[in-house]
């Protein structure tokens, strides 16, 4: 298992400067990650960085709270997209989700599919902030409005991916959808376990510790 393959490069920070994006490109390349993970401020950049190589350009949509208007998260995607963006990684609105109101969530999903179409779309559920009832019911949603992916955590509340949230997630979504464990992944051991578990994807910003980690194993 090549793990560079899995994980996504991620400088989401709001102090990540230019010279942090540079570096994380720059990374990515050397290191064969899948993608980087940035503000959508810095994807224009990134994409001309990345340019002519295999590295992906990975950005967030109303991040990280999600709870921005869906016409909002639809422009920013739209923009994304245009600047050169291949993922989007949007939050769901969770306050929506705990009121029961699945349809407007399920709309909001979609107004952002239907901004990328063609591109993966991640659907950050934040499972932190909810049961496992409401983890499954994100779930089922992000398939009815058919994303790529689930995501388990923006990484910025309280709490970020556990291998048994993982593993719940892909006990709902199955082979349909991909998961991505992100959130305190920060060592080789940690990642592996969240992809035995049934994580296909990682995102983290310690990639080249768990990359050399796996190496030395080796």
């Amino acid at each position: 298992m090549n793990i560079a393959k899995y994980i996504d490069h991620t400088a989401l920070a709001a102090n990540a400067t230019k010279e942090k994006i540079e570096a994380l490109c720059k990374e990515a390349y050397q290191y064969g990650f899948k993608s980087v993970c940035v503000n959508s401020c810095w994807v224009k950049l990134a994409a001309k960085l990345l340019s002519n190589t295999e590295v992906e350009v990975c950005t967030v949509v109303g991040f990280p709270l999600g709870a921005m208007d869906s016409l909002s998260k639809a422009d920013e995607t739209r923009n994304a997209v245009a600047n050169g963006a291949d993922e989007i990684d949007m939050v769901i609105n969770v306050g929506f989700l705990k009121s029961g109101m699945y349809e407007e969530v399920l709309d909001d999903i979609r107004s952002v599919r239907s901004a990328c179409i063609g591109k993966t779309l991640k659907v950050i559920i934040e499972t932190c902030l909810l049961t496992d009832e409401e983890k499954r019911k994100a779930c089922e949603l992000a398939m009815e409005a058919k994303a790529d992916f689930v995501k388990t955590s923006t990484g910025f509340s309280t709490g970020g991916a556990t291998v048994e949230d993982v593993a719940l997630m892909r006990s709902v979504v199955g082979d349909k959808l991909g998961v991505k464990a992100s959130g305190g992944i920060r060592d080789y051991k940690s990642a592996k376990a969240m992809i035995d578990a049934g994580a296909t994807r990682i995102g983290a910003s310690s990639g080249i510790r768990i990359v050399e980690e796996q190496n030395a194993d080796n």
